[in-house]
């Protein structure tokens, strides 16, 4: 009873944070869209920081804006995107715009002198990736900052997570993300090729993004194979724009990595829909502690354990809401050098959970109640702030996952995303 209550109030502190006392010298915010993501990724976790600040808002339709900034109690209503990057008393700027614009408009911000939060993707592809993310103006002095917002990696299950993980070891992995038939409506702009639409553009950067930081960060050798599935709606299918798909990707330790996603996840065919698992290769136990809480008081002469530890993450898109953290160790004893003589197997299973750092053993700020979003958002203002950052996406991680998911697109034999004309 006491999980469950505990469940609903972490939830409706989420949704419902209490107010900061703000700052006297706060970011001030401008936001690029009415999206509906904005609310849960940026209003909300602005709410409980005090250097956080929402000014103005900007979108293609003024009338849209003015609903949405008093629906939000947003003072400001700028008519145009452009209006917003020209106001001084904006500092920072949020861009939940559709994928196939973030490239123009995170560096139009940048030309402006304004930091920014960018949603993911980040860009259209690789091509965007590598001139935005590695464009003259972010190297000057007093540059902005930029940061792809994948928020899932600033919370500290994954840090939790990563700490039962050796990258290097890791034998194969599997991630899932899958959203439910009827929940993406057919004429969604994620089916829309131009705006740099498809299930691997909008799951891709967790999928394929968890599995390239499980393995170590770096992008894998080679996509195998990949294949996809076609959306119900007949102007994406025209578009070859991908419902569903699985790729599989080869890591430079030989492990593999599978990912697989849907816009549109037939009932008949649910699978956990959100769920990242890895499985190490065997090795020996050496460690007396570990063996002894293993139950082995010590191997005998010729013997030896070996272990082979899963570890999955539940819900690892968005960990602040739920998730489980479960540890599996298979252990062997067998005699030394024979694996086919075994003494003894058994297994040991134990989990976790990390809603703060606390809890993952780490000193470092946060709630029980903040989001990935508000996890992601700290360390934001930490870097705008110029203070210390104990979480980061850099360039090399936001170009390494357009390569990524440009890679499955190839594989798969699916033509990239566009890539923009703004220069």
């Amino acid at each position: 009873m006491a999980s469950i209550l505990g469940f609903f109030n972490r939830v409706r502190q989420q949704y419902s944070p209490p107010a900061a006392t703000k700052d006297p010298h706060p970011l001030r915010f401008g936001i690029m869209s009415a999206a509906n993501i904005a609310p849960m990724a940026f209003l909300t976790p602005a709410i409980s920081h005090p250097e956080v600040v929402v000014t103005a808002v900007a979108a293609r339709d003024p009338a849209k804006a003015a609903a949405f900034a008093k629906k939000h109690k947003i003072p400001k209503v700028k008519q145009s995107y452009q209006d917003l990057l020209d106001d001084p008393d904006i500092d920072c700027v949020y861009i939940p715009l559709p994928n196939g614009l973030h490239y123009e408009w995170a560096l139009r911000a940048l030309r402006a002198g304004k930091h920014v939060l960018l949603e993911k993707p980040g860009t259209s592809n690789a091509i965007e990736a590598e001139k935005l993310f590695r464009h003259p103006l972010l190297s000057e002095p007093g540059a902005p900052v930029l940061l792809e917002a994948t928020h899932s990696w600033f919370h500290p299950a994954w840090a939790r997570f990563m700490s039962f993980v050796d990258s290097a070891e890791i034998d194969k992995a599997r991630a899932t993300m899958m959203a439910p038939a009827g929940f993406i409506a057919d004429d969604d702009i994620r089916f829309d090729y131009d705006l740099a639409g498809g299930a691997m553009m909008d799951t891709g950067p967790y999928t394929l993004g968890c599995l390239r930081l499980a393995f170590g960060g770096e992008l894998p050798a080679k996509c195998e194979k990949a294949s996809w599935e076609p959306p119900r709606a007949e102007k994406a299918r025209k578009e070859h724009i991908e419902n569903a798909y699985e790729a599989h990707f080869r890591f430079a330790n030989g492990g593999l990595g599978v990912a697989r996603g849907s816009l549109n996840m037939p009932l008949t065919e649910w699978e956990t829909p959100n769920l990242l698992e890895v499985t190490h290769r065997p090795v020996v136990v050496e460690d007396e502690r570990e063996l002894n809480q293993a139950g082995v008081v010590a191997p005998g002469e010729a013997q030896q354990v070996v272990r082979i530890r899963t570890v999955s993450l539940s819900l690892y898109v968005m960990p602040s809401l739920y998730h489980n953290i479960h540890v599996r160790d298979e252990y062997t004893l067998r005699e030394t050098g024979r694996p086919e003589a075994v003494i003894r197997r058994w297994t040991k299973t134990a989990n976790h959970k990390a809603y703060t750092f606390r809890e993952a053993g780490v000193e470092q700020p946060g709630e029980i109640y903040w989001s990935t979003y508000r996890y992601c958002l700290e360390q934001f203002v930490h870097r705008v702030k110029g203070r210390e950052t104990q979480q980061w996406f850099d360039v090399e991680d936001s170009i390494n996952s357009a390569r990524m998911i440009d890679m499955a697109y190839e594989a798969a034999g699916l033509a990239l995303r566009p890539t923009s004309k703004y220069e």
